[in-house]
Formats: structure tokens, sequence, C-alpha cells
């Protein structure tokens, strides 16, 4: 319960309704009602956020509780290959979809866990770097922290932040070798792919079904196994990522190796405001010859 009073004290601190109101103009813009009893109480009240954010991709682009579990199942496969998840079993889209529902259309392994966690990075310079005689360098190309706001945008913070870290660096999205994103949920991932640029609006259903953010496939998102199955410790997340695609970039992440990886993108973001995330941050790296 802790937890679940934390993560609801992740809103606009001005709103005395918080959380609930958030929920509440969100179910509002797409005609859904909302289990304000349960929300916070039984569950992260952002899993109710992601329910909702769910059934409004379902309502505009057709997407369906199976493309859902498509994303926790293959998850499950590249965190089957992580030391580090906190779970390594390999799920099906049949296991994910019998699982018990947390709230609709999400099932359990479609929601990231809470967990425990650290995670650190160490950046120098490359007059550093030299002194050091380091090999296989990482180059922090671009980091873009976007704020939210509380007023209706076109353009979502995860959109506004890529944006910006492409236009920093003259990197196209199609250039990309890796991703790890913020797949709080399974609906979060696809909704991601489409505001990252990956492809375009009401286009994330087609990445999953043909496997193109599998391993193996054109662009691999979530080697690490993402915040479904690596796990979801808060604080220590983005610094995960980070450390990830570092790894993935020097040619060291083992059976989930990303052949020939050379640009990667990191995409984290926390609380809510207004109906978007509060703040969001968009990571570009490269590999150094």
């Amino acid at each position: 319960m802790r937890s679940f009073n934390a993560f609801s004290s992740a809103v606009d601190v001005e709103d005395p309704d918080g959380a609930l109101n958030v929920l509440k103009r969100m179910a509002a813009d797409i005609g859904e009602p909302i289990d304000a009893a349960g929300a916070g109480a039984n569950r992260s009240i952002f899993m109710d956020i992601y329910s909702l954010m769910a059934k409004k991709h379902m309502k505009e682009y057709g997407s369906t509780r199976e493309h859902f579990a498509m994303v926790a199942a293959k998850n499950s496969f590249h965190g089957s290959m992580n030391p580090r998840a906190q779970f390594q079993d390999v799920m099906s889209v049949a296991d994910v979809l019998a699982a018990r529902t947390v709230v609709e259309p999400l099932t359990l392994p479609m929601c990231s866990p809470i967990g425990d966690g650290a995670a650190a990075v160490i950046l120098v310079s490359e007059r550093k770097a030299r002194e050091l005689g380091l090999s296989r360098k990482v180059r922090v190309a671009a980091s873009a922290l976007v704020s939210g706001w509380d007023t209706e945008r076109g353009e979502s913070v995860g959109a506004l932040a890529a944006r910006q870290a492409y236009e920093d660096t003259g990197i196209d999205p199609r250039d990309l070798s890796c991703v790890e994103l913020h797949d709080a949920s399974a609906p979060s991932e696809i909704v991601a792919y489409e505001y990252l640029g990956l492809c375009g609006p009401g286009e994330g259903i087609r990445l999953i079904e043909t496997d193109a953010t599998r391993l193996g496939g054109r662009i691999p998102v979530n080697t690490s196994g993402g915040l479904l199955r690596k796990g979801h410790p808060v604080g220590a997340t983005g610094c995960a990522q980070i450390v990830e695609l570092t790894e993935q970039l020097q040619g060291r992440s083992g059976q989930r190796q990303v052949e020939g990886a050379r640009i990667a993108l990191a995409h984290n973001g926390g609380g809510a405001i207004g109906t978007d995330a509060a703040a969001t941050v968009v990571t570009i790296l490269t590999r150094e010859d």
C-alpha cells in the first residue's frame, strides 16, 4: 500500500483531486468508466492510467488484448536471456492472456512489477577516456528532458523529447539499431513505438505482429526484457536502460546481442500531469570506433 501511495503522489500537486482527476480526464476523453474504488487501492493507479491509454488506442487504431500480450511475450523472451532480469521465464501469448486481470484489458504480465534495484553510470570526457585507455567507447550524442504540461497539447511529451533528440543529432529513427523504452505496461510499448517515430500513428501493432521489435527484427526493442521482465525499480530504471544499451553498443550482451549495433535510443518517463507524463527523457547513444 505504501508503494501505491507513492505512485499516487507522482501527479500535479496543485490538483486537489490528484491522480483521480487524471483518470477522470482520460476516461471522459474516450467515454469510458473508471473503477475509482480499486484505483490506487488494490493496484497502482498508473495501471488504471495505462488501461485507459490502451482502450483509447484500441478504439482509434484497432489494437487488441492479443497485441498487448505479444509485447509481454516478446519481452519475456528477451528477459529470459538477461541474468539481471527479475523474471526469466518465457511466456507465450496464451500464457499472458490466461493470467489474472489487473484492470481491463491488462493482465498481470502486461503490468511492470514494483521491484528493488540500483544502477549507476559514470560519464567521462574524451580526454579522460584517452587517459584511462578505454576501448569500445560509447558517446552520449543527445539527451532531451521534457517536463509535462497541464494544458491540452497536440504533441505528447514523449514525441517532443524524441524530436528534440533527433534534431540535436541529425539521427533519423530509421538509423537506430536498438531501443530501450518505458514499457511500464504492454500497451505503453506499442504507443511509444509511434511517438518515438519507429513507425507512424496506428502502425505500432504492425511492428509487433511482424516481429520487427524482436531480436533479429528490424529494430529490436527492450532486449533487456524491458520494465515488464527486467523489473521497474523506478529511480534506477533509466540508468539500467543506459547500461543495457551501452553493453549492446560495446558488443557485450551475449545471447541477446543486436548484431552490428551502432546507435541506440533510451526513453524513460514518469508521473502524470494533465493526460500525459509529468516528465520524459530521451537519450541517444552512439558507438565510437
